[in-house]
């Protein structure tokens, strides 16, 4: 079937990416793992990914045509909004395995889309490198726990922008992204090992493309050390939610308390009372206290600038609106701002208006009474 009047967009969606997140398991591979999230009341958030995207493109909605999958892969969304689409492919469960994406995208291949567009996390990556073709154009919109491949735009709303410029005809270049993917068993045991699996063809708008996260643990020690003393220094009666990363987890090994690396602990008079906290944990311990005696910390995702949004979905709207901007203190080594050339600092909260009241000049942790201030923006 060819699309020769309209630009033509394969869609996949992985409608359980990202589910375990506000739940603190750390992914959402394997089956055992998203039935236990459904337990625990995570929602699938996949397709609101999705729906927040291709609003952005309704006043395109005559010059596009979509080549998808049944049910929640792509069609619901896009019978919801109004796209014009065929479906290739029908899953015959309605727990979608890594099997239906590589399926999914396999039959859409077949039609020849201008892009493939695909929503999830690095698993998903994984899963659409195994069957795509190397000429194959593709964008990933941001659904996961795990975003470490360098084939996601830096959120929904970018990744509608770079389809616009590509459908009005203004984006010409394209290069080869990174897909990276971590072991996820020993990521839930506080243990980070990434892996590059290959590379795929992505378009070049690097403003709106995410940079591959930058591994390895902070070397200066002395930094890390002076940037213990200030948070041990700061903290007198507060309740402390302790935010994930390597920076955050080595700062506070340097102030003698255990964290869990990967999860959200809550520090209180110098101890941790409660280690891998869900989001629901979370809001409870919140709103269980006055505005202003709970403090949040954060680290900077290296690279990519995220401090809200990309392995921590823990830190919901309703927790960070409890919190309150103001008690949000970010910690991180001046090498690291400098690596991001003059990018702003990012929030990716899943909330807009959250988001946007975020945005503007913070101050950044970046030793022992040493702080630079630098803009945070929401990823529209």
């Amino acid at each position: 079937m060819q699309y020769s009047r309209r630009f033509s967009i394969g869609l996949v969606i992985n409608p359980f990416a990202g589910i375990g997140g506000a739940v603190a398991l750390k992914g959402s591979d394997g089956e055992q793992t998203r039935q236990k999230a459904l337990a625990l009341g995570a929602t699938p958030k996949a397709n609101q990914r999705v729906s927040t995207a291709l609003r952005e493109l309704k006043q395109l909605a005559d010059q596009v045509h979509f080549i998808t999958a049944a049910g929640a892969m792509g069609a619901d969304v896009l019978d919801a909004l109004g796209f014009s689409h065929d479906v290739v492919y029908q899953p015959s469960a309605e727990q979608t395995e890594a099997s239906d994406t590589q399926a999914a995208v396999t039959a859409i291949q077949q039609h020849r889309p201008d892009v493939i567009v695909f929503a999830g996390g690095d698993g998903t990556a994984r899963d659409v490198y195994q069957v795509i073709d190397d000429e194959q154009l593709v964008l990933g919109i941001p659904a996961g726990v795990k975003i470490h491949s360098g084939v996601y735009s830096i959120s929904p709303k970018a990744a509608a922008r770079v389809i616009e410029n590509m459908v009005s005809g203004g984006l010409s270049s394209v290069r080869y992204a990174d897909v990276m993917d971590i072991d996820e068993a020993l990521f839930r045991q506080g243990t980070v090992k990434a892996k590059r699996f290959g590379e795929m063809l992505v378009p070049d708008e690097l403003q709106y493309i995410q940079a591959v996260k930058m591994g390895g643990k902070e070397s200066d020690e002395l930094v890390l050390a002076d940037m213990a003393a200030e948070i041990e220094e700061r903290l007198d009666d507060e309740h402390l939610i302790v935010g994930s990363g390597s920076t955050i987890n080595a700062i506070m090994q340097d102030i003698g308390l255990a964290n869990s690396l990967l999860g959200v602990d809550w520090v209180h008079d110098g101890q941790v009372l409660a280690q891998d906290l869900t989001e629901a944990e979370l809001y409870q311990r919140v709103t269980a206290l006055p505005q202003g005696q709970v403090k949040l910390l954060v680290t900077v995702i290296g690279g990519q600038g995220h401090v809200i949004g990309r392995g921590n979905q823990q830190l919901s709207p309703r927790v960070l609106e409890a919190v309150g901007r103001e008690n949000l203190w970010i910690v991180a080594t001046k090498t690291k701002l400098k690596g991001l050339d003059g990018r702003p600092l990012r929030i990716d909260s899943g909330d807009e208006a959250l988001d946007h009241a975020w945005s503007g000049m913070i101050s950044v942790i970046t030793g022992y009474h040493d702080e630079v201030v630098v803009r945070i923006e929401a990823v529209d």
